[in-house]
């Protein structure tokens, strides 16, 4: 598949066979092998009901609150943040083979990813204060760092983070890749070759951001057939496709820029490299944004 900007930046749509739905992204419109994704909505009091099928599933309250009710298991008060700067959101997790039905206690969004495994886990749910935070990078290149679902969770694939961009900061920066996977002389995992999906918020409806997507077409290790080399503009609500390459951010003076992140791939790993053009950026860093954390 030929990746473009036109192609990579997915805008959030009018469904009207499924009203609630308003975005929506799978392997085929992807091009890839994995990563499905939906942000939906749902007033309060309505309903939603899916399965999970031959995959493991993740739901995440971007805003509103939420029951959700599987034939093992009913959990309430999923969520309760009116916007997703006000916290860490839950993320619940379902295995494989899983019915379940999503009831809005409060109006809002959410999103929900899922990847095939054959793989079965437990289900669980995460609630925001046992979300791990922190900050990453330094001076204009700080970050927060919500890790929702990381290395290490007790799942197949998937992998959840939430990033929150200051005012004028970068982030995914110095620019990295996750697109081969590579293994080390010792058996450490130097890089792994994952799918990614950002999906963005802002703390202003008018916001955006730019995001550049970009291959090495000098790296003899690289897969991708066509090269890519695309800067997007993501406004409120709409997604940017990750297939490979480098992926850097940038969040314009007034504004701070959420985004969701859903990575899979060839391991549950977040092992990646950097453009060694510009890793030594890293070591000039003397600060932390004082703007951060956000809470």
């Amino acid at each position: 598949m030929q990746y473009t900007a036109e192609n990579m930046l997915i805008h959030p749509e009018t469904f009207p066979h499924d009203p609630g739905l308003l975005l929506d992204i799978n392997p085929g419109i992807a091009g890839w092998e994995f990563i499905s994704f939906q942000a939906r909505k749902l007033d309060a009091g309505e309903t939603w009901s899916s399965e999970t099928g031959e995959c493991e599933f993740a739901f995440v309250n971007i805003s509103g609150r939420y029951a959700v009710e599987t034939s093992q298991k009913v959990w309430r008060g999923i969520g309760g943040r009116k916007t997703p700067f006000e916290g860490p959101a839950h993320v619940l997790y379902l295995p494989r083979r899983t019915q379940f039905t999503v009831t809005a206690e409060e109006a809002g969004e959410f999103a929900v990813a899922w990847v095939p495994t054959d793989e079965d886990h437990e289900p669980f749910l995460i609630p925001p204060k046992k979300v791990p935070t922190s900050i990453r990078g330094g001076d204009n290149v700080s970050r927060q760092i919500n890790d929702l679902l990381p290395p290490g969770s007790p799942v197949h694939r998937l992998v959840l983070v939430e990033v929150y961009t200051p005012s004028g900061n970068w982030s995914s920066y110095p620019p990295h890749k996750h697109d081969v996977h590579i293994v080390g002389e010792n058996g450490a995992l130097i890089e792994s070759d994952l799918e990614e999906v950002y999906y963005y918020k802002f703390d202003r409806p008018e916001g955006y951001a730019y995001q550049r997507v970009y291959t090495d077409e000098h790296c003899p290790l690289h897969k991708a057939e066509f090269p890519i080399d695309a800067v997007m503009l993501p406004t409120d609500g709409c997604a940017v496709l990750v297939p490979e390459g480098y992926h850097p951010v940038a969040s314009p003076p007034g504004y701070t820029t959420y985004y969701l992140n859903i990575l899979a791939g060839s391991a549950q790993s977040l092992a990646n490299q950097d453009d060694p053009r510009y890793s030594w950026v890293k070591d000039t860093y003397t600060r932390r944004d004082d703007r951060l954390p956000l809470f």
